[in-house]
């Protein structure tokens, strides 16, 4: 081989090598916190992440490979939220995600540099958590499950089923800041329905089957359970006990009508977490929180367990059955 020609071939190799060696690097790790109100337990929660993980393998994110995401879970005991977020906050992820109204409220308190996405979020500028909607501020945007003018569409359902109806209690958490902007939002229709409104705050079985107990006394026909995590960790309870007592009920999540709840009307929740998904990854590729918008939702469904409302002796309207967008039986 002549000189030149073997000098050339060694440059060309020299040249090859950076590339081989780049291409040989492992994927960077990222990071992502995810701080849940709900116990570790809870199957919907689970399913949620489930969700929430397929996505990102969807988006190329691999547990292991290039991401590590650390889960923290408040067993719904609001107590436990604040220590929780400090401690993902600590961990300095790339990115947090925060399931519930608390736990974005927590997790808002420990940073505003860490991006944070939200989901089951009622009302974000009502809870401090971003300025605008469409430009939000500083370090959190996410997505909204509700305005709180449903509330008003749940009252309406359950006079339609009973149009006699005359009391109704709802279930709220007294800690949890957007359970009680439901009660005030819901209060305000009351009389426009024409019905009268108990507050009952439960946190706990024993205070659920308490207030179940002292229904009758007050007269009340009908629960209305607003979206908290102890309503969700104990809504087999609430569940049970509306129909041994022979009450209505209006929950906020299609998986309470599934197990036997007699109706739900509310957004899809999982579909939040495959969206959430989505803004953790244009994060993680670099985007802004500040430039993504808070969305919200478009679509509400109305599910009607008929099977409940024969066991409740209750003949539902042909309107509204016809207005569900699923009906189980």
């Amino acid at each position: 081989m002549r000189r030149r020609e073997f000098i050339a071939l060694l440059g060309g190799a020299a040249a090859a090598w950076p590339i081989a060696a780049v291409a040989q690097q492992p994927e960077q790790m990222r990071r992502v916190g995810v701080l849940l109100s709900q116990a570790e337990s809870d199957s919907v929660a689970q399913s949620y992440i489930a969700t929430f993980a397929a996505r990102l393998r969807e988006l190329g994110w691999t547990e292991g490979k290039n991401l590590l995401i650390d889960y923290r879970w408040g067993g719904g005991n609001t107590t436990r939220m604040p220590p929780l977020a400090r401690e993902l906050v600590v961990l300095q992820p790339h990115a947090l995600l925060a399931a519930t109204a608390v736990s974005a409220v927590q997790l808002r308190q420990y940073t505003l540099t860490i991006p944070i996405i939200f989901t089951q979020v009622g009302d974000p500028v009502a809870l401090g958590l971003v300025t605008n909607l469409a430009r939000p501020s500083g370090n959190i945007t996410g997505f909204t499950s509700f305005d709180y003018a449903i509330g008003g569409k749940w009252l309406q359902a359950l006079k339609e089923c009973a149009p006699a109806l005359a009391r109704v209690a709802v279930f709220f958490e007294p800690g949890n800041p957007s359970s009680i902007q439901y009660v005030t939002a819901i209060e305000a229709a009351a009389s426009s329905v024409g019905v009268g409104l108990v507050p009952s705050p439960v946190q706990s079985e024993m205070e659920i089957g308490q207030a179940f107990a002292s229904f009758p006394a007050a007269g009340i026909g009908a629960v209305i359970a607003v979206p908290t995590a102890a309503v969700v960790r104990h809504r087999g309870e609430i569940i049970t006990l509306a129909a041994k007592h022979r009450l209505l009920a209006m929950y906020p999540y299609r998986f309470f009508a599934v197990e036997g709840g007699l109706m739900s009307y509310g957004t899809d929740m999982a579909n939040q977490f495959r969206q959430a998904a989505l803004y953790i990854d244009r994060i993680l590729k670099g985007e802004k929180p500040s430039d993504l918008p808070v969305q919200q939702p478009t679509k509400f469904e109305l599910i009607i367990n008929l099977t409940t409302a024969k066991a409740l002796g209750l003949t539902l309207p042909t309107g509204l059955l016809v207005r569900a967008d699923e009906v189980i039986e």
